[in-house]
C-alpha cells in the first residue's frame, strides 16, 4: 500500500519537474536572455538540466517501486532525487530571480541528496542480485 503511494508522488513529481524544466529552458532561452547575464543563463541551465535528468530517474523510481525486491532502496533514492532537485535546482533558480548569492549554501546539499539518491539505486540493484546457489 506505502509502496503506492510513493509510486503516485514520484509519478507525479516526475511530470511537474519534467514539465516544468522544458518550461524554463524554453523561458531562458527565448524570454530572459537578453534580461540575465551569461553567468545567470548558466545557472539556468545547470538547474534544468539535472532537473530533467533526475525527472526522468524519478520516473523510473516510480515504476520500480513495486516491482523491485528491494523496495527500500528505490523509495529512498526517489525521495533523494525529488530533494536534491528541490534544493540543488530550486537554489540556482533563486539566486537568478532574488539576486541573493546565500542561497548558494542550499546547492550542496541538494547535490550531496542526488549523490545519495544514485547510491541508493546501487545499493538497490545489489540487493535484485540472486545469492550464489
Amino acid at each position: 500500500m506505502l509502496a503506492v503511494l510513493w509510486t503516485r508522488i514520484f509519478l507525479a513529481s516526475a511530470g511537474l519537474l519534467g514539465a516544468s524544466a522544458v518550461a524554463v529552458s524554453a523561458a531562458a532561452a527565448h524570454l530572459l536572455v537578453a534580461r540575465l547575464g551569461p553567468v545567470e543563463l548558466d545557472w539556468v541551465k545547470t538547474a534544468s538540466h539535472y532537473q530533467m535528468v533526475h525527472a526522468v530517474a524519478l520516473f523510473v523510481c516510480a515504476a520500480m517501486v513495486n516491482f523491485s525486491r528491494f523496495r527500500a532502496g528505490v523509495t529512498l533514492a526517489g525521495f533523494c532525487f525529488l530533494v536534491g532537485v528541490l534544493c540543488f535546482s530550486g537554489s540556482l533558480y533563486a539566486m537568478v530571480i532574488t539576486g541573493q548569492k546565500a542561497f548558494a549554501a542550499v546547492t550542496p546539499f541538494g547535490g550531496f541528496a542526488l549523490i545519495v539518491g544514485w547510491l541508493s539505486l546501487l545499493w538497490a540493484g545489489l540487493q535484485q542480485i540472486p545469492p550464489e546457489a
